[in-house]
Parts: structure tokens; sequence; C-alpha cells
């Protein structure tokens, strides 16, 4: 199983859409994209920012997408102890999250006081994790514990052995912070790392795929986070969510 997800371009984010240069970028995607010929399903944010971006690159393939409410942005809103801001339950400052142990616990951070301080915040959390697990389940795999399972019988990998070919592409046009809420649950991590540890930039492309190194014993892993490479060398990468310079090629 291959798992793309894809954030939606440079947004504006008053009106939910796309800047003009969203929407270059969500062009440049689409020119990508369209290579991609044996993606089984697309599933889309209702977001009009996410919703946008994907519609260059299912008009381009002649496809249509999904629509899942649980893969909008996740936008459940605590109050900053260190700024005072009232914001989405990331991007906290170092001086403040890094020693909050919990948030770093793969377990633990979702009962960290200050997320629970909104109360719906768990409760989303669980819909987006079982809007992705059964998704999954209908295509075989079955979350057990933290890794997931199949009815495979087969060697997949080994020693003298061939790397299987994925049986299944899934793709996701949603956004940097829903993806980190998933990506984490997928590699078993604590979704604070991957918001506060890693940049996904406007259209950036992050691949995950199952490892099945025992036959029905499935575990993910990430190949790329936030791949910009059909921007290269004709649009600047956007810093929306990003706090220092973009290096630049």
């Amino acid at each position: 199983m291959r798992l793309i997800f894809i954030r939606h371009g440079d947004p504006d984010y008053v009106n939910d859409s796309l800047t003009e240069k969203g929407v270059r970028e969500a062009k440049l995607l689409a020119q990508r994209v369209a290579g991609w010929k044996d993606i089984d399903e697309f599933f889309v944010s209702p977001l009009g920012r996410a919703a946008e971006t994907a519609s260059y690159s299912l008009e381009a393939l002649g496809r249509e997408g999904t629509t899942c409410d649980w893969l909008r942005e996740f936008a459940y809103r605590v109050d900053d102890p260190i700024t005072g801001r009232n914001h989405v339950p990331w991007d906290f400052m170092p001086s403040y999250w890094t020693v909050q142990d919990d948030m770093s616990d793969r377990d633990k951070w979702i009962d960290n006081a200050l997320l629970n301080s909104n109360p719906k915040l768990k409760d989303r959390y669980k819909e987006v994790v079982a809007g992705i697990d059964n998704i999954l389940a209908g295509y075989g795999y079955v979350r057990d514990g933290r890794i997931y399972r199949t009815d495979h019988k087969t060697d997949t990998w080994g020693p003298g052995l061939e790397r299987p070919e994925q049986d299944h592409t899934l793709c996701f046009f949603c956004h940097f912070g829903v993806t980190g809420y998933i990506t984490g649950h997928l590699l078993g991590i604590s979704p604070m790392q991957i918001l506060h540890g890693f940049f996904m930039p406007p259209t950036g492309v992050t691949i995950l795929a199952s490892e099945e190194r025992i036959p029905g014993e499935v575990a993910f892993r990430a190949q790329v986070f936030g791949d910009t490479s059909h921007l290269l060398g004709k649009e600047p990468v956007s810093p929306a969510g990003y706090f220092t310079n973009i290096f630049s090629e």
C-alpha cells in the first residue's frame, strides 16, 4: 500500500482559496500528477483551497475524487501559553513544547493539558484516525495495535527476494496539519514531532509506503516528506507555514 498526501497550494486563508501563486503551483503539480496512472482512489478535503488544488490534477487525469469531511484542516484552537494567541494546536514556541514531555510521547500527547483545553480536539483526532484506518481496512489492511495486518501468506521481502510492487496507491489532497496527525498515527510517533520538526510546503508531496517484511505484518515508512520537485526552476517554493528562509536550489 502506498499513500500520497498533497498539501494545497499557496493559500488565501481569508477566502479559503488559492492565491495567484497557489494556482500556478497547483497547475505545475497537475503536470506531475498527470503521469500517475495507477492511483486507485483520490480523496479530497472539503475546504476550498484543497479542493481547488485537487481540481487541476483530477482534470488532467480525467478522474474524480471522494470528498471526506475528516480530511479538513485540524483547526481546533487553543490558547498559546507563551504568546497568548488563540491558534491551531501546533506552532508552539520551542521553549514551551520541548519541555512538555507528554507532547513527544506517542501515546500521551493526546492527553496533554493544553491540547485538552479544547474538548473537541480529542474527538476530532479519533475521527481522523478512524477515517484513514477505515479506508485502509477496505483494502485489507487492518489496524492491530501499532501495526496493520493483512491476509498475505507468501514472503514479500527478504534476502534473495525481490521487493514487491505496492498493490494499491491512494492519493489525498488536504493540509499540513491533518497530514501531520495522520502520518504520526501511521508511523507510530507523536504528531507534535512532525508538526514542529518538519515542513510540508504548499503542493508538497508526502509519500508513505507499507513494508511487509513478515508476511501479513505491515508497518509504514516515509519515502519523502513535502517534496516540491515539480516547482523546481519554474516557481519559488512558498514559505507558508515555515519560520525561516526557504533554501532555493
